[in-house]
């Protein structure tokens, strides 16, 4: 499966993927996004270029109590995360390249690099608490 969309049967697959250190890159959006519906082929092909990942499609509607109050304001939103270190949140354009130079950028740090960073402002030090999803996922 290249792309594994979120459900409430299947948190345990992506908790594991992140405890065990793993890469997990996770598109948020809603099922009646209009652009979100027209990204997933991005995202698809995203996920096919990069198998060492876990892509992860999440309806912030369908998986509210994971969710919760994370305020994802545009979309679609990519998270990408290792292990329990959030290294990005934010909305991106339509471009697949956008998004994997951005995927790329954070895989290229070694994890004291990632901490570091997710310390490194107010905002990833916010990411770490409220949208950290190996967290969001032991609290449901």
């Amino acid at each position: 499966m290249l792309i594994l969309t979120l459900d409430n049967d299947n948190h345990q697959e992506l908790a594991a993927t992140l405890a065990d250190d793993g890469w997990v890159a996770a598109c948020l959006c809603a099922a009646w996004c209009g652009s979100c519906r027209e990204y997933f082929a991005n995202f698809t092909a995203l996920a096919q270029r990069h198998p060492q990942v876990q892509f992860v499609w999440i309806d912030i509607e369908d998986q509210a109590e994971l969710i919760g109050d994370l305020d994802v304001d545009n979309f679609p939103t990519l998270l990408i995360q290792r292990g329990d270190v959030v290294a990005f949140l934010g909305p991106v354009e339509m471009d697949l390249r956008l998004a994997e130079r951005i995927l790329l950028a954070q895989m290229e740090k070694s994890l004291p690099e990632l901490q570091a960073e997710a310390l490194s402002s107010t905002e990833r030090r916010h990411w770490q608490l409220e949208a950290n999803l190996l967290r969001r996922l032991a609290d449901i």
